[in-house]
């Protein structure tokens, strides 16, 4: 029943990770998008965080408590359904259905002006350019897909090669190794939920005014550092399996732990999501995010899988085998990831893969024309 319960779930999560983004892409103004859009990420680092206090409270409530934490995803389930029964749908979703009126009318409602022309001629356009494309999924192979495909699908593996989701999925047996009890180990786990919540918010205001790639170049240095620290601290003091580290120094791997996250939560972990919903035209953005969002489900479970196993093999060599990797996602970002802040989601084309170094290559056989924005 339980595993019954899950894929359930695992359609629902599906759905709503490849919609919200798209959805707040696309009503967003181009100097507020990167904001609005990493709102998605904050509330789910809140669900992060109330999950672990609800696990906090309930561990000890024999024999149902687990059925308690369970039962209690209901609640933020049924607020999604009403809410979504609430808000509108976006203007391009309309414009692209046909309902051309009522697509400027929601413009002119999200962006509180009567002027709305210029943007409504350039979702006008695209919705033009996009019923040229019959076969979206086909369009996605050719060669001027590429860049955005490449980087939406890397950028979701490297955000699980962090090893940010085995750290939160496996806090607690990571604190017990270190030295905490039972207790102690939820309550840390408490404490990295808020070091998520309010790293995230930090990104809220940061991304839109120093943009996108110098957070995640910034994060690569602070994460490597962090892995770093704590691979040698358990490598030097975990010799054996039952050893516990003094009180001092599980607390410093605490730390390292918390600025572990904090350098997440305000790069790769919002823009993972951020990204990829913003750099597709609007012939591929479903198709193209879609295949983001299976790439991020799919390392997700292998990662949550693999990790207690690889733990308990390599014990502290786990954490410089993440911090390899997020040296190879600094090289990534600092080479291929193009900045995007305060372009129109409709003229990254022109703007960004047609002006990068290596990515404007891909783009010869291009045919659309200049995108109208200002």
């Amino acid at each position: 029943m339980i595993i019954f319960g899950r894929i359930f779930l695992g359609f629902g999560v599906g759905f709503a990770n490849q919609a919200v983004p798209l959805f707040l892409s696309e009503i967003a103004p181009p100097n507020l998008r990167g904001a609005l859009n990493i709102s998605f990420q904050l509330f789910i680092t809140i669900g992060i965080l109330v999950s672990n206090l609800i696990n906090y409270f309930t561990t000890n409530v024999h024999p149902h408590g687990w059925r308690i934490s369970l039962g209690i995803a209901g609640v933020p389930a049924l607020m999604l359904c009403l809410g979504s029964i609430l808000i509108c749908e976006t203007p391009t979703s309309l414009i692209e259905r046909h309902k051309v009126e009522e697509g400027r009318k929601v413009l002119r409602k999200i962006r509180g002006v009567e002027n709305v022309d210029d943007e409504f001629d350039s979702i006008i356009h695209a919705c033009e350019m996009a019923k040229q494309v019959k076969d979206p999924f086909r369009k996605l192979m050719k060669p001027v897909s590429r860049p955005q495909l490449v980087i939406s699908i890397c950028l979701q593996i490297f955000q699980q090669f962090t090893g940010i989701n085995a750290i939160m999925f496996y806090a607690p047996v990571l604190f017990q190794t270190v030295g905490f009890g039972n207790d102690a180990a939820l309550l840390s786990s408490v404490i990295t939920g808020l070091v998520n919540v309010f790293s995230t918010v930090v990104s809220i205001y940061v991304v839109d005014r120093a943009g996108r790639r110098i957070l995640l170049l910034e994060a690569c240095v602070q994460m490597f550092i962090s892995q770093v620290i704590i691979g040698i601290i358990l490598f030097k003091e975990l010799k054996t399996t039952g050893d516990n580290l003094s009180k001092g120094e599980a607390i410093f791997v605490v730390i390292s732990v918390c600025t572990f996250v904090m350098g997440f939560a305000w790069s790769w972990g919002p823009l993972g999501w951020l990204i990829p919903s913003e750099i597709f035209p609007l012939e591929t953005r479903s198709a193209g995010f879609a295949f983001a969002v299976s790439t991020n489900m799919l390392f997700t479970f292998i990662i949550g899988q693999a990790f207690l196993s690889m733990l308990c093999q390599m014990q502290a060599g786990i954490f410089f085998f993440f911090a390899a990797w997020v040296i190879i996602m600094g090289a990534f970002t600092w080479f291929l990831v193009p900045e995007t802040k305060g372009v129109p989601v409709d003229a990254m084309v022109d703007k960004v893969w047609k002006q990068h170094w290596f990515w404007r290559s891909f783009m010869i056989e291009d045919d659309r024309p200049d995108v109208k924005v200002v």
